[in-house]
């Protein structure tokens, strides 16, 4: 296959960033990067919803062939961990229920691959996939140049093995994750 669109995200319970970049002949083109907001809302349920839902109609719209994700990192607050798991689970599921390959990756690799850099700043982020795919200019918040971050980190690393997690429906999710889901 000569072309094939990447669908990034980097989710998140009061921001959830994607970008979109299609990849023919081994060339990266731009195609979208925006967020979710979900600040205005009280209801973790309802944003969990927002969020599959908004997935959802970016994967109708736009057909990604792959979807690369951001894994939620360990933080000092479990809450906020656990929020961040369940959001990223939602999208996945979204990607899943479509039978789109899903693979996450670490922040730290995700900054490696764009900056060269495991510790670089959301900035310094923005700052380099403006320069790749020349974007004219960078939105306020940068959670949506994360979700584009992920979509050119996983274009960097395909066809590379062991490339982080990758899962190409429900059942292989399942059957990798066998103490993570309960029968």
């Amino acid at each position: 296959m000569n072309e094939k669109i990447i669908l990034g995200i980097d989710p998140g319970t009061t921001i959830m960033g994607f970008g979109l970049i299609k990849v023919k002949n081994k060339q990266m083109e731009f195609l979208q990067l925006n967020e979710l907001q979900l600040k205005k809302y009280d209801d973790h349920y309802l944003k969990l919803k927002l969020i599959f839902e908004r997935t959802i109609e970016l994967i109708d719209t736009y057909h990604p062939d792959e979807i690369a994700i951001e894994a939620p990192f360990f933080g000092k607050n479990v809450q906020s961990m656990l929020k961040l798991g369940r959001a990223q689970g939602v999208a996945m599921a979204a990607g899943l229920s479509r039978q789109i390959p899903i693979t996450e990756y670490l922040p730290k690799k995700i900054k490696m691959a764009i900056t060269g850099n495991g510790s670089a700043s959301k900035e310094q982020v923005a700052k380099m996939l403006q320069n790749l795919l020349k974007l004219k200019t960078l939105p306020k918040n940068l959670d949506s140049t994360d979700g584009l971050a992920a979509a050119v980190c996983h274009f960097y690393n395909s066809g590379r093995t062991e490339i982080g997690k990758s899962y190409t429906g429900w059942a292989a999710f399942v059957k990798q994750n066998p103490k993570k889901v309960k029968k």
